[in-house]
Order: structure tokens, then sequence, then C-alpha cells
């Protein structure tokens, strides 16, 4: 009696697993051959591939190699950690999995802000520094711009630090040294 109820619970454990293999095959997940350049947009109401100015249509489902998966039909983007969110107009997927927002309305709506406005733009960001006239001042360009990244690197790291120290619970907590060493980064990074 027991051999087979034994049976029994095995068939039943893997009668799911027969099921899973027997999905049709829109909506089974599968790779596909990218570029770095490449990325993933809604057009039309569907999910294509652009590869340059050329958009080729899916006619499944996508996981990307770091375990995002986009439905193509939809639009919906399912991260590795759980997290989903809907592509808009002008959002795109690239091929490592990062998502890049076409809007700011569309970036706040994917972490659940509903405050900005549908019509608002990115504003874009001009050097009002005339452009380099040589290779040298290129290199001294770049030199400073490495400078300034390292700088903002330091003052995340602080930041994150005092976000630990307030975070740890203890009312007497002080950050007074943290926030000198703050402002010595901002005022270098002015």
């Amino acid at each position: 009696m027991k051999k087979i109820l034994c049976a029994l619970l095995l068939a039943l454990a893997a009668t799911p697993a027969l099921h899973a293999q027997t999905r049709p095959a829109g909506e089974v997940a599968g790779p596909v051959e990218t570029s770095p350049s490449d990325r993933f947009m809604l057009q039309n109401g569907e999910v294509v591939l652009m590869k340059g100015q050329r958009a080729t249509s899916l006619s499944k489902n996508v996981l990307l190699r770091n375990g995002t998966k986009i439905n193509y039909k939809s639009g919906i983007v399912e991260l590795p950690g759980g997290k989903i969110t809907t592509l808009k107009a002008g959002d795109y997927v690239r091929p490592n999995g990062d998502i890049v927002f076409g809007s700011p309305a569309s970036a706040a709506q994917a972490r659940g802000d509903n405050s900005v406005a549908a019509t608002a733009e990115f504003s874009t960001y001009t050097d009002p520094r005339p452009a380099p006239g040589n290779a040298a001042a290129m290199e001294t360009r770049l030199n400073e711009m490495n400078d300034k990244i390292g700088l903002m690197a330091q003052k995340i790291g602080l930041l994150n630090q005092k976000i630990s120290l307030l975070s740890s619970g203890s009312k007497t907590a002080d950050t007074s040294a943290l926030d000198s060493q703050i402002q010595a980064i901002d005022a270098k990074l002015k």
C-alpha cells in the first residue's frame, strides 16, 4: 500500500512539470540574438527589436541574459528581482536588461510616483564651454570630468554612511564629521 501511495504522489508531483513543458510556443521566453547597441521598444502597441533604425517584429517573449523578461505583446518587463514595469512610448530595454525611460513621467510611473505630469520632458544638458580645440585640451577636459565623477562617488559613499548611521536607531547619532566631509566635496565640485 505504501508503494502505491508513493507512486501516486510521485505521479502527482510530476504533473505540473509536464504542463509547464507543453505551454504554447508564443508564451515561452527565449533568447534573441542581439548586439550591445540594440534595444527592445514599444512600437504600434507591441515590442520590437530595434537594430539601428530597423525594427524586427518579435514572435515570442524575450528572456535576456540577466534574467529580465519582456512580454512582446504587452510591453510588460519583469526584472530579475521580481519588479514589474510596463514600457511606454519612448522607453526601451537594452540587451543587458537596463531600462531607459523616454520621459520623466514614465520613469516616475515605473517607481510608483504619479506626481509627475505626463507632459514633463527631460531637460537637455549642454556644456557651456567651447569644444576643446586639440587633443591635449580634450584630455584635460576628460581628466576634469573623471575627477568630478570620483568626487561624486566619494560623496555617495559618505551619504550611504550617513544613512546607515541615521538608520541604526541611535538617537544620539553624530553625523557632523560626515557632514563636514560632504561639504568639502561639494566645494570641490563647484
